[in-house]
Formats: structure tokens, sequence, C-alpha cells
């Protein structure tokens, strides 16, 4: 089975946890460290063979363009990660597809490659905003990874299908790619998608809920992470114990963690993982 490995390349000041996260006015002041860390990333996937998707904020792309054209002659999937990496539900329907298109054409000023599949800042598409995908249809947009089938404070939605599945908006479709979960009853599910989870729960239980999802499910597991979580030495911005303990809590051990699990599972990036499991899910259809 081949898993789908995703990388959020936005820098360690953007995660909502952080006071300056509202918008992109306090970001010139601070030191970037995002072109550092995601070549650390890209040596670590070449030194196995592994490609992945590079979810871009259109910021970054605009300020490191020379980095995500890196990312895109390694043969990486290019994916749209938001301009300033705004809460789509925090967003009008007008500000989110303008966010959108600044940030699709930054990422194609900067690397040549026109992306076809996005993934919003902490997974906001919920049920309060699921009219962000009509959004994503009409931005010429044919993959979607924005929705976390869990219970979570700020995204999440319960229930939602747990795999790659198509969804019918009314300005046409959109294959829609969650997270990884695994099923531990019939009502309960665990997240296992890596980020904070990754960071935070025992690498086994990581790789077991994927191997669950692999073998007792036979579906690939979508995998995520991001640049800032593999730098211990980031400036500590977030404020109170829960913010820092979700920002920072398992950054020292996340590239070993990383590097675990590219040698131990196989990965690929998302569309590429996707177009097999639509190809096969048509084939039995017919």
């Amino acid at each position: 089975m081949i898993n789908a490995l995703s990388v959020d390349v936005e820098e360690y000041f953007h995660p909502s946890e952080l006071p300056c996260s509202r918008g992109p006015e306090k970001w010139e002041s601070l030191p970037s460290r995002v072109a550092a860390q995601t070549g650390r990333i890209l040596d670590l996937l070449a030194r196995h063979g592994t490609k992945a998707t590079f979810f871009i904020v259109g910021w970054v792309a605009e300020h490191h363009p020379a980095m995500v054209r890196r990312i895109a002659e390694a043969g990486h999937e290019i994916g749209c990660h938001s301009y300033a990496h705004q809460l789509v539900f925090n967003l009008s329907r007008e500000a989110f597809r303008e966010d959108t298109l600044r940030a699709v054409r930054a990422i194609e000023d900067a690397c040549g490659v026109r992306t076809a599949i996005y993934r919003a800042p902490n997974y906001s598409i919920t049920r309060q905003s699921l009219w962000a995908l009509e959004i994503l249809v009409e931005c010429g947009f044919t993959h979607d990874s924005s929705i976390y089938p869990i219970s979570h404070d700020r995204s999440g939605i319960p229930g939602f299908g747990r795999h790659g599945q198509m969804l019918e908006t009314a300005a046409g479709p959109i294959y829609e790619i969650p997270i990884a979960t695994a099923t531990l009853s019939r009502k309960r599910v665990t997240p296992v998608g890596g980020g904070g989870y990754l960071r935070l729960l025992p690498y086994r239980y990581v790789a077991a809920g994927i191997r669950r999802i692999n073998d007792k499910e036979s579906q690939p597991a979508c995998i995520y992470f991001h640049p800032w979580e593999l730098d211990p030495e980031q400036p500590r911005l977030a404020e109170g114990l829960v913010s820092r303990l979700r920002t920072y809590a398992g950054v020292s051990h996340m590239e070993a963690k990383v590097d675990r699990l590219v040698r131990e599972f196989r990965f690929s990036g998302l569309l590429s993982v996707y177009a097999v499991e639509r190809a096969a899910a048509a084939g039995a259809g017919q």
C-alpha cells in the first residue's frame, strides 16, 4: 500500500495558536526559517526516494520563490495552503475567493505550476464553511484535503467519510482526501494523520493506526506535518500552557519520527496516490 505524505509549508509564526498569526502585517519583522526547515525535509525525502505533496502558503511563495522552485524541481506535487493562513470559517466567501486566487498566482509565479489541490489552514473547512468547496471548484481545483473527520475545538467534521471520496458542489465535483484516522470502535475514531498527533503520540501508536488503515480497510493513509515541527531551535512565540504544548511538544523528536515513517512505510504525493484509488473505484463500479 502506498500512503499519501504531505507537508504544509508555512512559517513558525503562522499557526493560529500564536498571537502574531492574524495577518501578514506583523510577519515582515520576524526572522524567516522556512527555507532552511524545508530544505532539511527535501534532503530527508531524497535520501529515501520519497515524494510528497507540499501545500504552500502563498505569502511564503512570494518571499521564497527559489525554495518553491526547488520543491517542484525535485518532483514533488505542489498544493495551495491559502495566501495569508487565515481560518476559512472566519472569512466571507469573497474574502476566501480573493485569498485563494492570490495564493494560486503567487505559487504559479514562483515555480510555474498551476496547483489543483488545496488544503485549508488548520483544516478549517468545517460544517459551517463547506461553501468553500464550491469556491475551490470555481477557482479550478479538482482536489481538496481540508477535512479532518474528528471532533476538535477549531476544526473537524465528526462522522465525515474517513477515506477519499468525490463530493458534489453547486459548481461541480471535487475529490476530498481526509486526514488519516483509525477506528477504535464503531462510534470512535482517533487521529493518526500526523502533525501534533505525530509529535505528541508514541510512534508505535501512529504506525499501528496506519497499518490498520492499510491492512484492515485496504485504504491509504493521508499523513501531514509542518517544516517548523522539525525545528527545535525556532523562536518560542506561543503564550499559555495549552498553546505551548500544542505547538512545541515533541518537536525535538519529530525529525526522527518522520525519518522512521518514510523508512517503514511507502509514500507518495496525494494526487498520485488517490489517482490510483479513484481508478480502482471506477473499475469496481463497472
